[in-house]
């Protein structure tokens, strides 16, 4: 696997515009960028138009406004949480806020229309409503709302591929769409029921609005989240599959999809189970099917961020990163250190350098672990040289602040003195000295934390160690400037650490 290539700073560009021109120069008009973008826009926007004229046509101006005030309530709750799973390798905001916007307008549409020509139809053909709307709600429902929301986990998995690497994307994509979704519902739910209180004079606790804010928005808010993670979950796994596993493909995703199925039919049928029916889904499924989720989305966060540590330290090796940059990038309380490090001294422009820094290392060292598992794709070489390229362009603000972070949020470790007197740091005699952390004493270089021989810190006045990338001295480094923009390239080889 090459990890450290000589290869030009950026790809070169026609003569008359930037890449995509000279690629799609005699491409049919469709095929633009813009037109595709700017027809999704407008399918979403008319879709928010009718979804909107048809919710206020079933609850009224007020009940529309009340419902839309008590809905509103959870939402940035749960986009917070899925914001906050996927920080390790964030995604960018335009997939989360396409992912929401299908499902509170697209999907949301899809399922007012289906749903209400199934129950109609199914009345009609029986005779008999009460079954009908049974039915509809335990059978009809699940199928054509979960497949609503699993065509945004789709187009994103399609169209944006190169976002969509592992689980934790599948399940923050299909957990935005499906907070989106449940925004939309909970107005009609709420507004409905606001205008059935108007109807009978209800208010307070005892009102139909009070019960059903605290059925949907405080006991159940995850409940669509849940259903459709699991969707997600399946292109998730699809997405770290070969490209040549095509059955492995297809089947997860689908599995996935029949499984949220099955959870969303239980969840709606629960209510025919009997007086206490509902509760006793509730504590004996829906909660322990939660919790494991929880448990097992925060421990695929936590394998991501020790993915980042155990495969850079190859590029670190060949003189793209700095030995102290894996254990920084690996943490995410020293990427946090090392954003604000870059703020405080150097602006909010820095620190969003470092953010984005931080994000393609990620991405780099997801790609060679895909890469060493044989699973990367056809495009493996471009796209490492694409994030090697990204981390050296802004490696001149974001490695003194990753620096500084791995220096600040290392372990503490107990420095053990040799059992003779030595001058300097140490004093005299044997003994146990005292906690101090990695990277800072005796010596402020990094050779005490990361397993390198002890000398002075990265870009201190002492200058790096023999044999780093940046010692212009060192026998046999070219002289000037190194890396991607030197036809040298950064060392080839590992530098000699032990």
């Amino acid at each position: 696997m090459a990890i450290s290539p000589p290869f030009p700073p950026y790809p070169p560009r026609p003569p008359g515009g930037a890449p995509e021109d000279g690629v799609l120069r005699h491409a049919h008009w469709w095929q633009r960028r813009w037109v595709r973008y700017g027809a999704l826009v407008t399918l979403l926007a008319l879709s928010g138009l009718v979804i909107l004229a048809l919710v206020r046509a079933q609850t009224g101006t007020e009940g529309f406004l009340v419902g839309l005030g008590l809905a509103v309530l959870p939402v940035p709750l749960l986009v917070a949480a899925f914001r906050w799973l996927d920080r390790v390798e964030p995604g960018p905001w335009r997939n989360l806020v396409f992912a929401f916007a299908w499902g509170a307008c697209a999907a949301a549409l899809i399922a007012i229309v289906a749903n209400s020509f199934a129950t109609r139809w199914i009345a009609t053909a029986t005779a008999d409503p009460s079954s009908a709307d049974t039915l509809g709600a335990t059978v009809i429902a699940p199928v054509v709302e979960e497949s609503a929301k699993a065509a945004a986990v789709l187009l994103v998995f399609l169209f944006r591929r190169r976002d969509f690497t592992g689980i934790v994307d599948g399940v923050v994509i299909a957990g935005i769409t499906a907070t989106g979704f449940a925004f939309t519902e909970n107005i009609l739910y709420l507004g409905t029921a606001f205008g059935t209180d108007q109807l009978t004079g209800d208010t307070g606790i005892a009102s139909v609005t009070a019960a059903t804010f605290f059925v949907r928005v405080i006991m159940s808010p995850f409940a669509h989240p849940l259903f459709t993670v699991l969707t997600g979950i399946g292109f998730g796994v699809a997405a770290l599959s070969g490209d040549r596993q095509h059955l492995r493909r297809v089947l997860l995703p689908l599995g996935g999809l029949l499984l949220a199925m099955g959870m969303h039919a239980l969840w709606n049928g629960s209510s025919t189970f009997g007086e206490f029916g509902f509760f006793a889904v509730y504590a004996a499924f829906m909660l322990p099917a939660f919790g494991l989720l929880t448990w097992l989305v925060v421990w695929t966060r936590q394998r991501e961020l020790r993915t980042v540590r155990e495969e850079l330290p190859a590029y670190a090796a060949a003189g793209w990163l700095t030995p102290a940059e894996p254990f920084a990038l690996g943490s995410m309380r020293a990427r946090r250190v090392a954003r604000d490090h870059a703020g405080r001294h150097l602006g909010k422009a820095a620190a969003r350098e470092v953010a984005r820094y931080e994000a393609y290392a990620t991405s780099l060292a997801f790609l060679r672990h895909r890469g060493r598992r044989g699973r990367a794709n056809a495009d493996f070489v471009v796209r490492e040289r694409e994030l090697l390229n990204e981390l050296w362009r802004r490696k001149d603000v974001a490695r003194p602040a990753l620096d500084h972070a791995a220096r600040v949020t290392a372990p503490r470790a107990r420095m053990v003195p040799p059992p003779w007197p030595v001058y300097g740091a140490y004093g005299y005699g044997a003994g146990h000295g005292p906690l101090q952390p990695y990277g800072q004493a005796p010596d402020p270089g990094y050779g005490y934390g990361y397993g390198y021989p002890p000398g002075p810190a990265y870009g201190s006045p002492a200058g790096p160690p023999p044999g780093h990338p940046t010692d212009h001295s060192a026998p046999g480094h070219p002289t000037g400037h190194s890396g991607p923009g030197h036809p040298a390239g950064p060392h080839p080889s590992p530098y000699p650490y032990r």
